[in-house]
């Protein structure tokens, strides 16, 4: 196994956990819904501090449908975070191909080695 310091860090994403992990600001937004949407801190700011990974919901005029939205956005944003793309098998360069290869190279230098000026003989 390689070392684990590449290793994305791991995080609990239960909801229990991840709201205990997490500090949350209300805020106040602007835009469309008007006086019910400007009126009160219906905008929800989340911290993750494990992470310091912070989002925002503040589309709906609800501040629990604005809440409940800024912990999905957590829990992919997380999710992101510790992925991890399978380690890489290297594999070996078939000698067909590396023969093919010395092959080709072996032309291109034959016509090349044909376009130098001929040097008179002495």
């Amino acid at each position: 196994m390689k070392d684990d310091a590449h290793r994305p860090p791991e995080y609990d994403l239960r909801p229990e956990i991840l709201e205990r992990d997490c500090e949350m600001t209300f805020v106040r937004v602007s835009g469309p819904g008007g006086q019910h949407k400007n009126k009160r801190d219906t905008g929800v700011r989340l911290l993750h501090v494990p992470s310091g990974t912070v989002v925002m919901a503040s589309e709906r005029r609800s501040q629990v449908q604005n809440r409940k939205l800024a912990f999905e956005r957590m829990v992919e944003r997380l999710a992101e975070k510790m992925h991890r793309d399978p380690d890489r098998i290297p594999t070996e360069v078939p000698h067909s191909a590396v023969l093919e290869r010395m092959e080709s190279k072996r032309k291109v230098a034959e016509k090349k080695a044909g376009r130098q000026k001929a040097i008179p003989d002495e």
